[in-house]
């Protein structure tokens, strides 16, 4: 059985402000790279990591034209929802965002949190668990991390999105290390929301594996050296064969990234890529009022109905102004 995973795409309809070249026109030439990749490489399923759209309310023709090239890939594609693609943090709300439009139209076929996918070929059985985004879900206790595998299933492919890396980062950044969760129950782990990447790690015979956003939206140091990439998975009886493929079609980081030389330009791209690591961890518009509000609430031991009910209230408002 053979897949492809790629995640954080951030179809949008504008350019942002760091790249040069056309954006949307470059996000359409690597979903073409990415159909020839998985007619050469015979591909039976599609993954993807989350955050399709750079907003839940993407224009209508922006997703007519997506969803008829998701379509000319003729295979299964299998998704979780990322901060992008919701309001308000909220994953319950993905039926209102046009990500839950492409998978009501089966364009795309959405993994719920608590309910699993039986993948069958022959004699081999593949289950694919999935968490979207969630407000705490790089929260101490890590509860996200772990879901159930079924029994008689051959292998196991979670997918999330979150802040999980493989290195130590800035504490007051939520995030997770792949040395916190290696008790997971899991064969494979495919991360997205971290747009850097980590590409494929090995440890005590599982997989973690980030190839990084399929676009890049900043011109810092690490985007301008990164090659945007896929992942090839096949799975058998024998065993997990993975292969990182980088796109021919991204061009290298000076060709496409705005590159400013002016000091004050640079300490404000300094302060942007900040921003970005924020934004990675959570929304950074909604970054002030749900992290208060929770710190407010656990330093005055609120009961979490509270909290909810907060979140529930800005979650309508954003949807409102929408």
């Amino acid at each position: 059985m053979k897949f492809l995973f790629f995640t954080d795409t951030h179809i949008r309809s504008t350019n942002p402000v760091s790249r040069k070249d056309n954006f949307l026109e470059t996000i359409e030439n690597k979903f073409a790279e990415i159909n020839s990749l998985i007619n050469k490489y015979d591909i039976d399923y599609v993954l993807h990591g989350g955050d399709l759209f750079d907003r839940p309310d993407i224009p209508v023709r922006i997703i007519g034209k997506f969803a008829n090239i998701l379509k000319s890939f003729n295979k299964p594609i299998y998704i979780i929802s990322g901060n992008h693609d919701i309001y308000g943090h909220n994953p319950n709300t993905v039926d209102r965002s046009m990500l839950g439009l492409l998978n009501t139209l089966d364009i795309v076929t959405l993994i719920n949190k608590d309910d699993p996918i039986i993948l069958k070929e022959e004699n081999l059985r593949i289950q694919l668990s999935g968490c979207p985004y969630i407000y705490d879900i790089d929260s101490e206790y890590k509860k996200y991390y772990f879901p159930q595998r079924l029994e008689d299933v051959d292998y196991h492919i979670f997918l999330i999105h979150s802040f999980l890396i493989d290195k130590p980062f800035v504490d007051s950044v939520s995030h997770t290390l792949i040395e916190e969760i290696l008790e997971i129950d899991a064969d494979i782990v495919l991360s997205g929301h971290y747009h850097t990447g980590f590409g494929v790690k090995n440890i005590n015979n599982k997989y973690f594996i980030n190839p990084g956003s399929l676009l890049r939206t900043n011109s810092s140091k690490p985007e301008l050296k990164r090659i945007p990439e896929v992942v090839i998975m096949d799975i058998s009886k024998e065993g997990i064969n993975i292969k990182e493929i980088p796109l021919k079609s991204a061009l290298p980081g000076e060709d496409v990234l705005k590159i400013n030389n002016n000091y004050e330009k640079l300490k404000s791209e300094a302060l942007e890529d900040f921003k970005l690591l924020v934004r990675q961890s959570s929304n950074l518009e909604s970054y002030n009022i749900y992290d208060i509000l929770k710190e407010i609430s656990e330093k005055n031991n609120f009961p979490k109905r509270i909290l909810e009910e907060a979140l529930k209230r800005i979650e309508d408002i954003e949807v409102n102004k929408k």
